[in-house]
């Protein structure tokens, strides 16, 4: 297990003067959510999230070594315009991440993104723009330093993207990744996400996620300040006891298959989540009446079928369905015939488990 101190590396034995690299890296959906956060992006409690196949961003970047090297330099482009907007985000995660990579300030670079989901379409793109962002200067650490492991690569990587976004850790490799310092998970930090070291049975391989877009619009509340607001929440720390129970139930669940504990855990999470936004201070609700309306057409229908699907929600008003391989075509008829009519101009994405971020 590494370090933060690990991350600072000692010094580089080639030279690179330019070039560019190319990775796609996906978003992830939790499973146990992650609400509330320390300094320096350390979760209050640890998550597990299915990696996603595709709702991906795929971004190059472009480096040039330069004379000038007093502050960092970069044009950032956002499906081939220029995106002034995104500019303090990236500047503020080069100043976390310069430590660990001092060459930032030795190069200018071009950061072309594009995300293969529709824009503004209601799915944080946080994640898997920094994860792939976190790939490409891994890549030209690794240029500058062939010697380094697959390993250290990866987890280097998730460390990184971390800092930009905190669950960018999970969107780097692996299907089912956890972050976060659990008792019972070997190997899991708070510094990282890792993959799932247990076994997991064939219940949960290629799992499903359609992903019903009710509300396509900016959240209200960012995600940042709602994490703010766990520090004096009034129940904080039994959430917190909360997804450590649900993190451990999961290590049994996905060893035995068991598709109803499964929903049972995933679906209270997801509510406990909402739960916590409804009793801050000051609180805010990010459902819609439609999420609630698919929520409830989700039930009846596994009520009366007998088929194991389930929802997640993220921070936001649109609803994850949640559903193994062998259901998929009764339950995307279901989506078709009850639930389209809750989404916005009826649109919804069908994905599935994937490996995490690929270079290109």
């Amino acid at each position: 297990m590494f370090t933060a101190t690990d991350f600072i590396p000692k010094k580089y034995t080639s030279t690179i003067e330019n070039g560019n690299f190319e990775w796609s890296a996906p978003s992830n959906i939790a499973l146990v959510k992650y609400w509330g956060k320390k300094d320096n992006q350390i979760p209050a409690n640890p998550s597990v999230s299915f990696t996603l196949n595709n709702c991906k961003t795929i971004t190059k970047l472009g480096f040039e070594k330069r004379e000038n090297q007093n502050s960092f330099s970069f044009d950032l482009l956002f499906e081939g315009k220029p995106k002034e907007d995104f500019k303090p985000k990236i500047q503020k995660f080069l100043e976390r991440i310069e430590v660990y990579l001092p060459f930032l300030k030795d190069y200018h670079f071009t950061i072309d993104t594009q995300n293969t989901f529709p824009h503004s379409s209601g799915i944080a793109s946080s994640a898997s723009g920094m994860a792939a962002l976190a790939m490409n200067f891994m890549s030209l650490e690794k240029a500058l330093n062939p010697e380094m492991t697959d390993e250290y690569f990866y987890q280097k990587a998730s460390f990184l993207a971390r800092l930009g976004s905190g669950s960018a850790c999970r969107s780097t490799k692996g299907n089912v990744v956890v972050w976060g310092n659990q008792a019972n998970i070997q190997g899991s930090t708070d510094l990282y996400g890792v993959e799932f070291p247990y076994t997991i049975h064939e219940n949960f391989k290629n799992y499903q996620d359609t992903i019903l877009l009710v509300d396509k619009g900016e959240k209200q509340v960012s995600s940042t300040v709602g994490h703010d607001l766990m520090h004096n929440h009034p129940y904080a720390e039994r959430r917190f006891a909360q997804a450590h129970e649900n993190l451990d139930q999961l290590i049994a669940i996905f060893e035995s298959g068991n598709l109803d504990e499964f929903i049972k855990v995933v679906e209270s999470e997801a509510l406990t989540l909402h739960a916590m936004m409804m009793t801050s201070m000051p609180y805010f609700i990010l459902m819609k009446p439609n999420t609630l309306q698919i929520i409830n057409a989700i039930w009846k229908f596994r009520n009366e079928t007998q088929i194991p699907v389930c929802f997640t929600l993220d921070a936001g008003a649109n609803v994850h369905v949640l559903y193994p391989e062998n259901v998929s075509e009764k339950v995307l008829q279901f989506i078709q015939d009850e639930l389209v009519v809750f989404c916005q101009n009826g649109q919804y994405i069908c994905d599935q488990i994937g490996d995490g971020a690929m270079k290109r």
